[in-house]
């Protein structure tokens, strides 16, 4: 992270379980959030990692299942927040199930996001979105790599939404 003078910095796949905060020797604080049942299977997994900087201006976090970790920071900015959301999606091999709920369920954390704030989305989508960004011009350019993928169409169809 000070290598690169990240602030904040997203993982996916972290494969732990519950939910929690731990301290780093190296003075960061590690966010993260799990499968809920201590014996469920290490998968998935997600978290923030934290500067000293971000650990001072965090208001808070919360966890919302093994593949979303939302926390909130205050900006120089009065009355302006930085809401960062780190996700990690299902792959296309998933049933569409298991990737409808996922959207189902980062969806409302996004809209409860007050659209004054800063409000980051990041993580592994596992999405192509390709190159063609008919219907999508406001949200995306036409510099992506080969087709869409369903997860692409998922993602694209979510960032249209907001």
């Amino acid at each position: 992270m000070r290598r690169y003078n990240l602030k904040v910095l997203g993982i996916s796949e972290t494969h732990w379980t519950k939910d929690g905060q731990q301290r780093l020797a190296s003075g960061e604080l590690l966010l993260y959030s799990g499968h809920e049942e201590e014996n469920a299977p290490q998968t998935q997994g997600v978290a923030l990692m934290l500067s000293k900087q971000a650990q001072n201006a965090l208001i808070g976090w919360e966890s919302h299942g093994p593949r979303i970790i939302k926390a909130s920071f205050k900006t120089k900015k009065e009355g302006i927040t930085m809401n960062a959301i780190q996700c990690y999606a299902p792959t296309n091999d998933y049933s569409e199930d298991a990737k409808d709920q996922f959207y189902d369920r980062v969806q409302p954390i996004i809209e409860k996001c007050p659209t004054k704030d800063l409000n980051i989305l990041m993580g592994d989508f596992n999405a192509k979105v390709g190159m063609d960004n008919t219907g999508y011009e406001d949200i995306m350019g036409r510099h992506g790599l080969k087709g869409r993928n369903e997860n692409g169409e998922k993602f694209a169809n979510l960032c249209a939404f907001q």
